[in-house]
């Protein structure tokens, strides 16, 4: 039995939570929607409320509202009094420091606490990094997978990005300046050094910089030091031949797979996916190869 299907929409209980998308560089990019969002919300919530008055300043806004802080450090506490403004009919904005709040920024939690309130969640489409950077990376964007920011301890990315390693999907990944080169080289493990790449730094700023080529090389150009705003796209993997594994090659996997605890039937399932052959070609090898 599936569980009630929540339909919400201009019907919702309560006002209307709205995640406005913010410039993610060039303030012309500001839609006419978030202007008019901005000077008649009930409620702004920002991320930083010093640089919401600075971007509000520029776009020439005067928000009537009452505007109140809401980011990592306080969104667990600050939820509640949201959803409750929300649940006496307010107009609540939220918006973040660049781009849609809630992609790899706050906005996930509230969201949700809405949707469970039967509340009306509602957007005002605009600027983000991710469409932005694939769209200029000059990697296939007919399918991609937005992985944002990779675990910092070393082993924990290592994990993450040998997970990725078959990925096929072009990837798209957030990452801070000051980790870029770690980052990059990580990939370059994980991924090889001649995978494809782009490395976006501050889109649509006056600076705006897009370094593409082979993981390794970028790699290098980061050992450097990069600053701003950094968003990494990375080629999918390639498809593999099947003529170039043998069934050594694909008993090698599965066992690998299993000594990282990965069921024997789970394993031969996911080396045939990755390897585009039947499963029972994959069984046989690792048959034979006992």
């Amino acid at each position: 039995m599936t569980g009630p299907v929540n339909a919400v929409g201009s019907g919702g209980a309560g006002g209307t939570l709205v995640l406005a998308a913010t410039p993610i560089g060039s303030r012309d990019d500001a839609p006419p929607r978030l202007l008019t969002e901005l000077a008649g919300a009930d409620v702004i919530a920002a991320e930083d409320t010093r640089r919401f008055h600075t971007l509000a300043t520029a776009l020439g806004v005067r928000p009537s509202g009452r505007v109140v802080s809401y980011f990592e450090g306080n969104e667990a506490r600050r939820t509640p009094e949201l959803i409750e403004a929300l649940r006496s009919g307010l107009r609540v904005v939220l918006v973040t420091d660049a781009g849609m709040p809630s992609v790899s920024d706050p906005g996930y939690r509230l969201v949700a606490a809405a949707v469970e309130a039967g509340i009306r969640v509602t957007a005002v489409p605009g600027p983000s990094a991710v469409p932005t950077a694939l769209a200029v990376s000059g990697l296939p964007v007919d399918r991609f997978c937005f992985e944002g920011f990779l675990p910092r301890k070393r082993g924990e990315r290592a994990g993450r990005l040998t997970e990725l390693a078959a990925e096929r999907r072009t990837m798209v990944f957030f990452e801070a300046p000051h980790r870029l080169a770690a980052a990059l080289g990580a990939m370059v493990e994980a991924f090889g050094p001649k995978r494809p790449a782009a490395v976006c730094r501050e889109l649509t700023k006056t600076y705006e910089e897009v370094r593409r080529g082979p993981l390794g090389a970028l790699a290098e150009w980061a050992e450097s030091g990069v600053r701003g705003e950094i968003t990494v796209v990375v080629g999918g993997a390639p498809a593999p031949d099947p003529a170039d594994l043998d069934d050594e090659e694909l008993a090698r996997r599965v066992t690998a797979r299993m000594e990282d605890g990965t069921p024997k039937k789970d394993a031969i399932l996911a080396v045939a996916r990755e390897a585009g052959v039947p499963k029972r070609t994959v069984y046989d090898a690792v048959l034979s190869s006992r």
